[in-house]
């Protein structure tokens, strides 16, 4: 299954629009439903308290959820939630285009990586092998054997039509085995990099720069 990126329905909706806001709420499940919510409560306390001094920014908040749990700035295309909290910084600005990834040591993503292209990951990579300290990132698995289980989460959770178009896209444009660290540009002469696929399909990636590299 090559890797296909494709825009998604949710990108193109206003904040406020019904179909916008049931889908959100949709992701809530999902990442309820499948894991990922535990993933970070295990994994982000842990390296927060292993590098004090990182500054940390999620990338693709989309609501903050996540970035406010766990005390993070943030950086997205769209304006802050109205329940921000006033002690963090949130970011309205492109990715693509931030200017200030040096001053943020810890990155986080959660299901954003896959909207980018080859290009877009290497243009990405490129700079966080020079600022970042850390990258802790979880994406869809990209398995056809997710497609019909995807379908299937759906229904259970009557899920909005915009969401399950969404969610197949992402499938399609997700990752398997070492391929994110390779489009990023990650070589493992400057990164540990540890890989996971949860089985009800999740790609996770904890990537620290070794000690040794500048």
């Amino acid at each position: 299954m090559l890797r296909s990126v494709t825009p998604e329905l949710l990108d193109s909706l206003p904040p406020d629009s019904p179909a916008a806001v049931h889908s959100r709420r949709d992701l809530v499940w999902f990442n309820r439903l499948l894991g990922t919510n535990r993933w970070w409560a295990q994994t982000l306390p842990r390296l927060q308290r292993e590098n004090p001094t990182h500054r940390a920014l999620e990338v693709g908040a989309g609501d903050g959820l996540l970035a406010s749990r766990y005390h993070l700035n943030a950086l997205d295309l769209c304006l802050p939630p109205r329940n921000w909290p006033a002690t963090a910084t949130w970011h309205q600005h492109d990715a693509l285009a931030f200017p200030a990834w040096a001053d943020y040591s810890l990155i986080v993503a959660n299901l954003f990586l896959h909207h980018f292209s080859t290009e877009q990951l290497g243009h990405l990579g490129h700079i966080w092998d020079q600022s970042a300290r850390t990258l802790v990132v979880c994406e869809p698995w990209r398995a056809r054997l997710f497609q019909p289980g995807f379908a299937l989460l759906c229904r259970l959770i009557r899920a909005h039509a915009v969401s399950r178009h969404d969610g197949h896209v992402s499938i399609a444009a997700g990752f398997r085995a070492d391929e994110l660290p390779l489009l990023l540009g990650l070589t493992r002469d400057r990164w540990q990099i540890d890989i996971t696929h949860h089985p009800l399909g999740t790609y996770r990636m904890i990537a620290q720069r070794r000690q040794t590299s500048p």
